[in-house]
């Protein structure tokens, strides 16, 4: 059997790959052009992708593909209707980077909570040896205890990072982009009260016609002028120009972004170019990047094809 991984750098260099090499021929490309993704799975059995697009044009060019893995959660970038006419399964890999994303948004919190980069660079200007006394604190910071921190997407990361913030004494209340009616552990709030009441806010959902630009220049200005806001779910839920326009006009504290509506980003993005760049921190897609989230998803991969040889069902993603 014949397997590819197509952009096997998403995942690292430091993650070991040698687990596919049991199943059969292993080959991994850094990462696949569109150009260059036709040659490249027209002769195998198992093709494992991460961002790289699978549509109805390359898996016409498959005659022998029998299985797609996702190398993520999300799974937009195959169509499934298409490889489900041509008998070929597809598989995701959902949970494995909880841990990790609730880790970067409390990380993220605390940066922009506690002002570390000024007193970072306070430190290391040598400004602090200058100092008559040993401490500093022209510029105030604020506890998490005793604050609301607002959830927008209350799905297993959402639910994971209450359950932390509440460890922080927070009280939490979530707004539910699906408008599904589930009975939650927390009072569930219309948006526009969630942004009104809340010092923290944390986005944790996907991206559709319910999302997409969800939060405008209008909605941030309801925040607190001290409040945080963070989107760990999605690019296109905050529209960009409008977080970039209310962080010059100092509405809220800060803003915290994992996810961009276009990655890698462009360097006209207007969250480049704001005055104030201390109350924004932009990381570049990585909250679900820890060393345990992406051995956990390689091995659930593998677990995966095991399981398709073995004509068992796992993980399987279906219409």
């Amino acid at each position: 059997m014949k397997i590819v991984f197509l952009d096997a750098d998403t995942v690292g260099e430091d993650i070991d790959l040698s687990i596919f090499e049991k199943f059969g021929e292993f080959q991994k490309f850094p990462y696949t052009e569109r150009e260059e993704v036709f040659d490249r799975v027209k002769d195998v059995d198992v093709v494992i992708t991460n961002k790289v697009i699978i549509d109805r044009d390359v898996i016409d060019s498959a005659d022998k593909l029998k299985l797609i893995c996702v190398a993520a959660t999300g799974v937009n970038n195959i169509d499934i209707s298409y490889a489900k006419v041509k008998g070929i399964g597809v598989t995701n890999v959902a949970g494995y980077s909880t841990e990790s994303v609730v880790q970067h948004t409390f990380g993220m919190v605390f940066y922009l909570l506690h002002r570390l980069r000024y007193y970072d660079d306070y430190v290391k200007k040598g400004d602090y040896s200058k100092s008559k006394i040993f401490t500093h604190i022209s510029n105030p910071f604020y506890e998490l205890n005793g604050k609301t921190w607002g959830i927008i997407g209350l799905g297993t990361i959402g639910r994971r990072v209450g359950q932390v913030a509440e460890s922080f004494g927070c009280e939490v209340i979530y707004f539910s982009t699906s408008g599904v009616e589930r009975d939650e552990k927390y009072e569930k709030y219309p948006l526009d009260e969630l942004l009104k009441v809340s010092d923290i806010v944390s986005i944790h959902a996907p991206l559709n016609e319910r999302t997409r630009n969800l939060l405008t220049y209008e909605k941030i200005k309801m925040m607190k002028r001290s409040a945080v806001l963070l989107n760990l779910g999605r690019g296109g839920i905050v529209n960009e120009d409008d977080l970039a326009k209310a962080l010059d006009e100092g509405l809220i504290l800060g803003a915290g972004l994992d996810v961009l509506e276009k990655e890698p980003i462009d360097l006209e993005n207007p969250l480049l170019k704001i005055k104030n760049k201390d109350s924004l921190l932009i990381t570049p897609h990585i909250a679900w990047t820890s060393i345990e989230a992406r051995r956990k998803l390689i091995k659930e991969i593998a677990e995966n094809i095991k399981a398709f040889l073995e004509g068992k069902e796992r993980n399987r993603v279906d219409l």
